[in-house]
């Protein structure tokens, strides 16, 4: 168990800070994105990332991993890739003795962070096999299992706007991530200062903050703040209240839900909970922080009936209700 006490608190705190701080150095806006990627990877959860092409999806992760002292690897995802490009794979190599045997080669899985580029345009199987790195944290190759490093985080990206040649994740693997985050399209002036940014003829390397033992450390004692009973009642209510056929759920999620979040939804809404009351110094979580983490908790959890998907309602207008709702019969 790991000590909590004000002085480490304020460590955490004043670390997490020098984080973010060094990433504004380089990325531009998208604040809420990189302070939501930071929760996924201190609640030692995973991450889909939704949004247009050259938004610099993988420039951020890049950076993140620069700052933060961790080795990245990026796979692209197509069609054609198998589960051993990216477990690794047995191969036979000469030996002491003159003779011949198996040497595991580790695949781009064996990092601490992985960015599964377009993650829908690979087949099931190849899905299959980074879906079950991410819930065990190891890969079993010819009945053999190896133990991915410490922290492993795994960021999967989906194009939203082109589907033609893709294998969609089924619904129930989606619930394997711990939250989902959208990727806004920058404002004009975010869109000019990033341009004067990567095209400067000297671009500074980001500094590094924090390392792979800082995180393990605080992914461990978040798991250790408490969680009062009214805050837990909460958000097993909210998370109840995602279902269209819960007595205090709102009308539009009756009408445009098909069905909503199960355990594993008040598990990651807790987790990263946690994790959002030690990134501001606090021992205890409060309502305000499931609040802002059931966004990115719920956003792949709701799946909208065929009204739903006519209308276009947003997801997170139907979170923002439910939010309101919950809070008024808490």
């Amino acid at each position: 168990m790991t000590a909590i006490n004000e002085q480490s608190l304020a460590e955490i705190k004043e670390n997490i800070d020098l984080v973010k701080a060094e990433l504004r150095k380089f990325i531009v806006g998208q604040e809420d994105v990189v302070e939501q990627l930071l929760w996924g990877i201190f609640a030692e959860g995973h991450v889909l990332l939704e949004g247009l092409p050259g938004l610099g999806k993988t420039m951020l992760v890049r950076k993140i991993s620069e700052v933060m002292e961790l080795q990245f690897s990026r796979v692209q995802f197509t069609p054609d890739l198998m589960p051993t490009d990216i477990t690794g794979t047995n191969m036979i190599q000469p030996n002491e003795q003159g003779g011949q045997s198996f040497v595991f080669h580790e695949g781009p899985l064996f990092s601490n962070i992985v960015l599964a580029d377009e993650v829908n345009r690979a087949t099931p199987k190849t899905q299959s096999a980074l879906l079950e790195a991410m819930g065990e944290k190891t890969v079993t190759v010819m009945g053999k299992m190896h133990r991915l490093p410490e922290p492993f985080f795994v960021l999967a990206t989906q194009n939203p706007i082109e589907l033609e040649g893709t294998y969609p994740l089924p619904e129930a693997q989606m619930d394997r991530f711990l939250m989902k985050i959208d990727v806004d399209y920058p404002s004009r002036e975010e869109l000019k200062e990033i341009a004067v940014r990567t095209t400067a003829p000297n671009i500074e390397p980001l500094q590094k903050r924090v390392d792979a033992d800082f995180v393990v450390n605080v992914q461990k004692t978040a798991k250790e703040l408490l969680v009062a009973e009214p805050v837990l009642d909460y958000a097993v209510n909210v998370i109840m209240a995602s279902h269209p056929d819960d007595e205090g759920t709102t009308e539009d999620i009756r009408e445009y839900v098909r069905y909503g979040s199960g355990p594993r939804g008040l598990q990651s809404l807790l987790s990263i909970a946690k994790v959002r009351a030690l990134f501001d110094g606090r021992y205890n979580v409060s309502v305000g922080d499931i609040k802002k983490a059931a966004y990115p908790v719920l956003r792949h959890r709701m799946f909208l009936n065929f009204e739903g998907e006519a209308s276009g309602i947003s997801k997170d207008n139907l979170i923002g209700a439910l939010l309101e709702s919950v809070a008024e019969r808490a």
